[in-house]
């Protein structure tokens, strides 16, 4: 692939029904695809943003890349319920390689820092022994509204558990792996006044004055959708219980999270819910309704997820990182759906794709190309994995009114920014029933260690070879209001139906690293490196070799015309011309 400029930013901006264009799109993106087609509703969406990584090489440490940040911290997932987190995010691990790809490494290295524990009120010390990477767009790109396409080849083996890879938007008030900043936000998607959730949602629809250039009485957060997280491991040729069609190890979830959730009769983790209330001879009821979400849609092979509906923030302890008291405490519910994978994934790019028509009357959608086979009978069957897939499979669909009439959220409508990253938790695709024997260490050089992993996962992380692959990420959006349902598209982390920027910097400690990594951040964010790139040849440098020419008084550029020349009235083709050389 050719290496061109990596995006054709900070240019003139032109806008055209309300959406900015070109400002952000790659310049290697072909024509023909930089307009695509809803599947759904079939009317033309537009390119308003893309990155092929085409160029090689490319650093994303903070400051360097117009676009992306990849992190250098450790992933605050912790909590008096648990977390896991086994990783330390190092941006060194992002990068993109000459056959045009975003590398996202994950290997085994050790980081070691200091911090203040605030239980034992002392300066304790912490490692961790792997490394990997997250690159996320905050408040540089955001959209709301559109479609966006990922190519991606997942990392590490299909059949070996313990990577927890993920493409996910996250709505710009809140920053990924910084707790101060989602607290009581992340993920709210409720816009009407409830007096008994208000201590729940830090910005409420109650809110009769919110400052920060907020809009009064009107309810936001720091909502997510998770386009694609892998399940990796080997559940022995077997399907999972519970799942409808069939799933086994590994699989896709694509998931709304999205607050405030059911609170009661929830459906149990590893059974589907239950829809209808069965009787006994005698007439008792054996099985009551639970309450969950209706009119959720999914084909091919993908089930609706059995083993996470969503997650209770509870009041913290003393020592967690953030603060949030009894009133405060919430429900969040997933919604979602888990969709079968196979070793192609693993292998060559494949494309995953939402289709996202926010707020009140919209919906979320979606895709992932599949392979159509039709057997001697005429029976169409969609392969998954095998590397051909050209056919869009419709795996999940999310209508708004399923929100709404569930418990009055609503289909996200926050400016989101895009996250790509790869984490390591205990929590996550690891051995649920680990011997009492056993120390729980997670060190791969220690041998006691071993029984804490799945069979292979260190000798997998030993090759150096693990990788999340990005091939290219594209945003579509429509530029007719009537051609889809739900709220406008926009473009932009801080638009004025919904803004980021006052609140943001109002809270700027909250989006900004915990000591000792705090020390050297100013603001959130560090401006954009431009120029400084080190020259090898003239050329580089802009001279092209007229830097090393004799100049004397006589000396002219070459090419250049003289003043004669350029003031030549009388001539035809002199200057006289209008505006366009007419």
């Amino acid at each position: 692939m050719k290496a061109t400029t990596p995006l054709s930013l900070l240019t003139a901006i032109s806008t055209l029904g309300g959406l900015v264009h070109s400002s952000w799109i790659d310049e290697d993106t072909p024509e023909p695809l930089r307009t695509t087609k809803s599947l759904v509703d079939g009317s033309t969406y537009h390119l308003v943003m893309s990155d092929e990584f085409n160029v090689p090489h490319r650093t994303f440490t903070d400051g360097h890349d117009p676009m992306w940040t990849a992190l250098d911290k450790s992933d605050d997932d912790y909590s008096a319920s648990g977390g896991g987190s086994l990783h330390f995010y190092n941006s060194t691990m992002v990068s993109t390689t000459p056959d045009g790809m975003l590398t996202i490494q994950s290997v085994l290295d050790d980081t070691t820092w200091t911090h203040l524990d605030l239980v034992k009120k002392e300066t304790v010390s912490k490692t961790t022994h792997f490394k990997s990477g997250m690159v996320q767009s905050w408040n540089k790109f955001c959209f709301t509204g559109g479609i966006i396409e990922v190519d991606v080849i997942l990392p590490g083996e299909p059949d070996i558990g313990g990577l927890w890879p993920a493409i996910w938007l996250l709505g710009n008030l809140g920053r990924a792996t910084y707790e101060a900043s989602t607290n009581n936000l992340w993920p709210w998607s409720y816009d009407k006044c409830d007096r008994k959730k208000q201590d729940s949602q830090s910005i409420s629809a109650c809110n009769k004055a919110n400052h920060f250039g907020l809009n009064k009485e009107q309810g936001r957060g720091a909502t997510e959708i998770d386009i694609l997280e892998l399940m990796g491991g080997d559940s022995g040729g077997k399907p999972l219980p519970a799942t409808e069609p069939p799933i086994m190890l590994p699989y896709a979830d694509m998931t709304l999270q999205v607050a405030p959730g059911i609170p009661d009769n929830r459906p149990q983790s590893g059974s589907q819910p239950v829809r209808k209330v069965d009787h006994s001879h005698s007439g008792y009821a054996t099985s009551v309704a639970q309450n969950w979400y209706d009119n959720l849609t999914v084909a091919g092979n993908t089930s609706l997820n059995p083993f996470f509906y969503g997650t209770y923030l509870g009041e913290t302890k003393k020592g967690e990182p953030v603060t949030r008291s009894k009133k405060q405490a919430f429900q969040a519910d997933a919604v979602g759906a888990m969709k079968q994978l196979g070793p192609e994934h693993f292998k060559t790019p494949h494309t995953f794709r939402l289709e996202w028509q926010p707020g009140r009357g919209g919906r979320l959608d979606w895709f992932t190309k599949s392979y159509k086979k039709v057997d001697e009978n005429g029976t169409v069957f969609h392969m998954e994995g095998d590397g051909k897939g050209q056919d869009w499979e419709h795996s999940l669909h999310i209508p708004d009114f399923a929100l709404d009439e569930a418990m009055g959220s609503k289909i996200p409508e926050e400016p989101s920014y895009v996250i790509f990253n790869t984490a390591i938790s205990s929590t996550w695709a690891f051995p649920y029933n680990v011997p009492d024997w056993c120390p729980k260490c997670y060190d791969c050089y220690d041998p006691k260690c071993q029984c804490s992993f799945n069979p292979g996962f260190c000798n997998m992380m030993k090759t150096g070879k693990v990788a999340l692959k990005i091939d290219s990420v594209r945003v579509y959006q429509s530029r007719d209001d009537s051609a889809h349902s739900g709220s406008p598209h926009t473009v932009g982390c801080d638009p004025v139906e919904f803004p980021t920027r006052e609140y943001i910097k109002g809270f700027e400690y909250r989006y900004m690293r915990n000591p000792p990594f705090v020390y050297e951040d100013k603001h959130p964010l560090r401006d954009i490196k431009t120029g400084g790139g080190s020259c090898k040849v003239d050329a580089d440098c802009g001279g092209g070799g007229i830097e090393s020419e004799d100049v004397d008084e006589d000396w002219e550029m070459p090419g250049t015309k003289t003043m004669e020349e350029v003031l030549d009235l009388d001539s035809k083709s002199g200057g006289g011309a209008g505006p366009r050389g007419e």
